[in-house]
Parts: C-alpha cells; structure tokens; sequence
C-alpha cells in the first residue's frame, strides 16, 4: 500500500519528509534519508486495514450487512479469536442514523491481557459519515 508501482509511492513519501524536515531543522546541510518498509504479514488480523477497508468498501456503496459479514469471515479465518464491526451513522443512505453491530467469536474488552487491536475510521459517503469501529482478538504470539 506504501510503495505502490515499482517504488513511486515510497519515493514521493521519502521526498515529502526530507521537506518538512529541512523546513524545521536549522542546519541547512542534507542529511541521508534511510526508509525501510516491513509488509504486514496477516493483513486481515490488522484492525486499521481491516477499518479502512470496510471504509472503502461502504464509499463504494456495497450493502452493510454484506461487507460485515464477509469482513469477520475473512478475519475469523485468518486465525483471530474474535472480531466486533460497529458502524454508525447513515448506513445505507437511511434519513434516520442507526448504528450496525457484528461480533463474531469472544472479544473481551474488560481484561487487560487480551491482545485486543482496535482502529476506528470514517467513510464520507455521499449521505453523510459512517463510522467504522473494528475490535480484533488476536491469538496471543508465542
């Protein structure tokens, strides 16, 4: 998602950052600037990508309940122990807001050792914000 075709995304983000940072520091000598990108190994078990995807897919106007559902099948199996979707906000183009819950599995949010990952992220439809809310239960690492 960072990089893009054959590196452009990475360059350009390299080339913003030299900038700011040029901007802000008061010596005026240019530094070398290393970036090192490390994929994400299970994307689905990732809340914020798993946020803005859902995200995404409400902009492009696909049915709620669909995109729910499909979401935590995929999530539930790439080996997380639980997920909880919360949308809220004009799903669907309604008049009236309402907010959408899904939970699939056990995700504890009253303990502290649970590995929960949380994101929330808007989508700007063409009725309004939805809010997208995501809770995923990971399998604690070994």
């Amino acid at each position: 998602m960072v990089i893009g075709r054959a590196g452009t995304g990475l360059e350009e983000l390299k080339v913003f950052i030299q900038k700011n940072l040029l901007k802000k520091s008061t010596v005026k000598n240019q530094s070398k600037l290393d970036i090192r990108v490390e994929p994400v190994k299970e994307p689905n078990l990732d809340a914020y990508l798993v946020a803005r995807n859902i995200a995404e897919q409400l902009i492009r106007r696909l049915p709620a309940k669909r995109v729910l559902a499909s979401t935590a099948e995929k999530v539930m199996g790439s080996g997380a122990k639980g997920i909880r979707i919360v949308l809220a906000g004009r799903v669907g183009g309604a008049e009236i807001s309402r907010r959408e819950k899904l939970q699939v599995g056990t995700v504890p949010l009253s303990t502290i050792r649970a590995n929960i990952n949380y994101a929330s992220s808007p989508a700007l439809t063409k009725k309004g914000y939805i809010g997208v809310k995501v809770w995923i239960h990971r399998a604690e690492e070994k």
